[in-house]
């Protein structure tokens, strides 16, 4: 303790002691100088604190981007982490130059403290052969040794020889100590406060001056304005709470100091927005923060998670104790469903398999549906972590792609599960997915010719291992055209037009909305506007605002569709309007009617697909099955519009070709599919599943039990059993799961908020 003393005394009390005590000789009164003191440490910092407010408008400047990032990439960590650091870096902001007063006060309140500790030395500037002397003296007269004295022994010398200063005759100081007033306002400074001393207002009036110190920043620091009402909240009692604290169990100099630095700080902030004016930043800053919510929809909201949670720990329950699983269906959402429903009715009515169906959405269709072998789960992102991990099936199959790459792994449990990817859009692979998307799935469910030669050619790219490729048609187109042929060739007056882009960056709702929409409001036609639902979901601020702003062009030939759950919007349209999205291919090869495409930036998942020596059908078709115009010529969609109508019939026929040569199976598309999984599963009917020796979970358990170290260390350097690769270590694994975990887990929690 008395080196660690010693080196703070070296480090930060000697230079700081000059400066007490030129404030001290200056107003001779210890109070007086402990607040000049301060005030000087504040002119020193003021640089800093300049520093630190331009960083803070930085901040606030870049805080859309920054939100759109962290919606947009959700799940992503790695790619969230890229993009942030590639903003900060383009926009010179720095999260340690908003740090810099605080870090620089640190050594300031610590050089203070050993100042007050030792006044003595940097006070009364006495010879340490002096203060040895005095220390020695002081020690006999207590009956202790000097090193009994403590970390406050000079204060307890000054103490003892104004109380006793005959005991102290003929040692040099004792004049100089005799002569010191430590008290400020009748208040020894030199004191630690006590309950039953007036010392006590110190931390009082501490944790006051800092609150009102909080109260000008929730008001007028530019960073505090866009916080949210609890974060403000929360920082306030934090300052009060901390300023408080550490003047009640240091001397009453360290409180004096806290109160005038506290009361300083107001000023120092003022001069900041002068000089660097917040401006147009502060005036926007009202629409960064989320809009509160109205007490209706705060209880719902309460009466909604709480139903999550009830739900969810019942349903996980039920779900890890059954056993002999053989057939998972996992669906981020209800409007999932209807990419899986041709495969599961094709297997409820050719097989007696019972399909366990795990949802991530409570209001999922499927968690009512009154279907005996249809067992349904609802199972929340972040138990959706560990319920993956110790997955007990036969197959899997899921639209979610990137597995093994964020934070859903295939199982510990068992590795001979089979995971199978069937993707949600007529598109290519290699440019819709991200790199590397399908590296961990063993089979992939193809709608077309297209498929199976991307698939073939990241195989031969990538050097991965060949993967299962099923022939199967796409069941949800052969639902479109059913529920087409169902209505029939149904005239819509006025003729319905849809407007369906992508949730990607630069999609038509935050390109070209309004450069869109404008034409065709007013000229005779029935607009719906179809947000995809990822975009509602990571920017419901931006859907808000949408709403906002055309809410009084609602009526009978406008609407904002927010509803996924029915296709019948898409098959009953005239006309789709998309961007990149596979909408298009949904509506045009189930309508047999063209699509019009705005040319926004390309919507590239996929940065890296040129890899792949193949030419994207989200390219390619795009003037096969309609006519594509840029955004600069957006003033003659109306022109384009008429073009397609007018053309109808011949698009009828050129759009049947293209269907019967780009999809599997028109008309039985879940057959292929629905049937490869009946027959993989019969074929595993007579094998026995044995827990695998490599268990990791079992041996985990065990390891927790026992508490063999050793046994941990070989388990974690382990390689990963499945890892193509052979690189990752079961350490890095359980590494990437606790990251994906914390970023999922602060993502929920800021949705709820």
């Amino acid at each position: 303790m008395s080196s660690m003393m010693h080196l703070i005394n070296t480090i930060f009390g000697i230079p700081l002691g000059y400066l007490m005590y030129a404030c001290y000789r200056l107003t001779g009164n210890y109070g007086l100088s402990i607040i000049l003191f301060t005030f000087i440490t504040k002119v020193i910092m003021f640089p800093l604190s300049l520093i630190s407010q331009k960083n803070s408008i930085v901040m606030v400047r870049i805080r859309p981007q920054l939100e759109e990032i962290r919606q947009r990439y959700a799940g992503n960590s790695t790619e969230m982490a890229s993009k942030q650091k590639e903003l900060y870096r383009r926009e010179k902001y720095s999260a340690w130059k908003g740090m810099l007063p605080l870090l620089v006060q640190i050594p300031i309140i610590l050089g203070l403290i050993n100042v007050i500790y030792n006044p003595l030395q940097h006070l009364l500037r006495l010879e340490p052969s002096v203060i040895n002397s005095l220390l020695e003296r002081t020690a006999t007269f207590s009956g202790t040794t000097v090193a009994g004295l403590g970390t406050s022994a000079e204060l307890t010398v000054l103490e003892t020889v104004q109380e006793n200063i005959a005991f102290f005759g003929g040692l040099p100081g004792v004049n100089e100590i005799a002569s010191m007033n430590l008290k400020f306002l009748g208040l020894n400074l030199a004191e630690v406060p006590t309950i039953n001393s007036l010392s006590i207002l110190y931390p009082v009036f501490s944790g006051l001056s800092a609150f009102v110190l909080a109260m000008y920043q929730n008001k007028h620091n530019v960073l505090q304005r866009a916080q949210g009402v609890v974060s403000r909240r929360v920082m306030t009692v934090i300052l009060v709470a901390f300023s408080a604290f550490f003047a009640a169990i240091l001397p009453c100099g360290v409180g004096l100091y806290w109160i005038a630095g506290n009361l300083l700080s107001i000023p120092v902030l003022l001069l900041c927005n002068i000089i660097y004016d917040p401006g147009e930043y502060a005036e926007e800053i009202e629409h960064l923060v989320a809009p509160k919510l109205s007490k209706e929809e705060k209880l719902e909201q309460r009466a909604l998670n709480k139903e999550k949670r009830r739900r969810q720990r019942a349903d996980v329950k039920r779900f890890n104790s059954t056993k002999d699983k053989r057939l998972v269906f996992y669906s981020e959402s209800d409007g999932f469903y209807k990419y899986f429903e041709g495969y599961i009715n094709y297997i409820l009515e050719h097989s007696d398999v019972v399909i366990h169906y795990v949802t991530s959405d409570v209001r999922d269709r499927v968690l009512s549906m009154n279907k005996a072998r249809i067992q349904a789960y609802y199972v929340g992102p972040i138990a959706l972590i560990r319920v993956m991990m110790l997955m007990d099936a036969d197959i899997v199959v899921m639209t979610m792609p990137d597995l093994e790459k964020y934070h859903i792994k295939r199982s510990l449990v068992r590795k001979d599960i089979e995971y199978i990817y069937t993707d949600h859009g007529m598109t290519s692979l290699h440019l819709m997915l991200q790199e590397n998307a399908l590296d961990y799935f063993d089979t992939i469910f193809c709608y077309g010719p297209n498929h199976i030669r991307e698939v073939r050619e990241m195989e031969r790219v990538y050097n991965l291992p060949a993967k299962t490729l099923v022939k199967t048609g796409f069941p949800l187109l052969d639902s479109m055209i059913e529920g087409a042929e169902a209505i029939g060739d149904v005239i819509n007056d006025p003729k319905i037009i849809l407007i369906a882009p992508s949730w990607q960056q630069d999609n038509i709702l935050e390109y070209c909305l309004e450069e869109t929409l404008r034409p065709l409001l007013g000229a005779g036609y029935r607009i719906v506007v179809r947000p995809h639902p990822e975009f509602i979901k990571r920017f419901p601020g931006k859907m808000r605002k949408i709403i906002e702003r055309y809410k009084d062009d609602v009526g009978d030939d406008f609407e904002i569709q927010t509803s996924f759950a029915s296709s019948e919007t898409v098959y009953s349209a005239d006309l789709v309007i998309t961007d990149w999205s596979s909408i298009a291919n949904e509506f045009s090869y189930a309508r047999k009617k063209p699509s019009l495409f705005i040319n926004t930036p390309m919507k590239v998942v996929n940065p890296n697909y040129k890899k792949i020596p193949l030419v994207p059908l989200d390219i390619s078709l795009r003037d096969e099955i309609g006519i594509s115009i840029d955004v600069e010529d957006l003033d003659t969609i109306l022109d384009v519009v008429h073009t397609l109508f007018d053309n109808a019939d011949e698009y009828r026929g050129r759009i049947a070709d293209v269907v019967s040569q780009n999809i599997f199976d028109v008309g039985d598309g879940a057959r292929g599919g629905g049937q490869y999984i009946i027959d993989a599963l019969k074929r595993r009917m007579d094998e026995t599943v044995e827990p695998s020796c490599d268990d990791l979970v079992t041996r985990w358990r065990s390891i927790l039990n026992s508490g063999i170290d050793d046994e941990i260390k070989q388990m974690l350097n382990e390689p990963l059993p499945v890892d193509n690769s052979g690189n990752r270590t079961k350490a890095d694994f359980l590494q990437e799961i606790l990251e994906e975990l914390e970023s999922t887990m602060e993502q929920e929690m800021k949705d709820e908020s």
